[in-house]
């Protein structure tokens, strides 16, 4: 079953083809080679990285979904303040595919983190989705889009306005995401003495809250609440 918060997203690309086609590879995430099906972690279970941003279960849903809000901004300023034209189809189903790969790269340990999968070893996320994406017939300035991604340290750096766009919102939400892990870890163990290597977003915002709002103190009695919650 797709979620609906991404199933919603995809209802706002305009092209029927690509919409289809979009809809169609998230529903069936998955890659042969040699003969052998890959299919990898279910979307909701998928971190966006292993150590890094978005480092914990549903992760690399939460930054599909926050990447698209600041792709979306980055094509109205792109449009409205410069006078540009942004292909938003492009952009949304770009965001959308860019990392849905790492899907198929990682496996879950039992103690909760997280390792490369046996096919993550040999192949990257970009790999696998520019091949993938190449053999189902996507367009060629979406293809674009993926190998160019992570700009300057990928295959491609951006070549288009909407390669461009999406490469700026994966990067600055990714950085976003990385502070406010970083400094609620940070508070944690100032607090309490303690290490919180395991933190998602949600509770690491309302750690920076509770510090923010009741001091030392307040932190301290907040943490003791999330820790009975728990």
């Amino acid at each position: 079953m797709l979620n609906p918060r991404l199933k919603k997203v995809v209802s706002k690309i305009k092209d029927k083809s690509l919409r289809r086609m979009t809809l169609k590879l998230i529903s069936d995430l998955s890659v042969t080679i040699e003969g052998k099906l890959y299919m990898g972690l279910p979307l909701e279970e998928v971190p966006a990285s292993k150590y890094h941003h978005h480092s914990y279960p549903g992760g690399l849903l939460e930054h599909t979904l926050s990447t698209i809000n600041v792709a979306i901004a980055l094509c109205d300023s792109a449009e409205n303040i410069y006078g540009g034209r942004v292909n938003r189809d492009l952009v949304i189903s770009g965001i959308i595919l860019h990392d849905l790969f790492k899907a198929l790269t990682y496996d879950r340990r039992e103690n909760g983190t997280y390792r490369n999968s046996l096919l993550g070893e040999r192949l990257d996320h970009l790999t696998l989705a520019a091949s993938e994406i190449i053999r189902r017939g996507f367009p060629a300035d979406l293809i674009h889009i993926i190998v160019a991604s992570h700009g300057e340290s990928g295959p491609a750096s951006p070549k288009t306005i909407e390669a461009l766009i999406c490469h700026v919102a994966d990067e600055a939400d990714s950085k976003m995401n990385f502070e406010i892990l970083n400094a609620a870890r940070y508070l944690v163990r100032e607090a309490t003495g303690e290490s919180w290597d395991k933190i998602d977003s949600k509770t690491a915002f309302k750690i920076l809250m509770l510090k923010a709002e009741g001091g030392w103190e307040g932190l301290k009695k907040g943490i003791e609440s999330i820790k009975t919650k728990k």
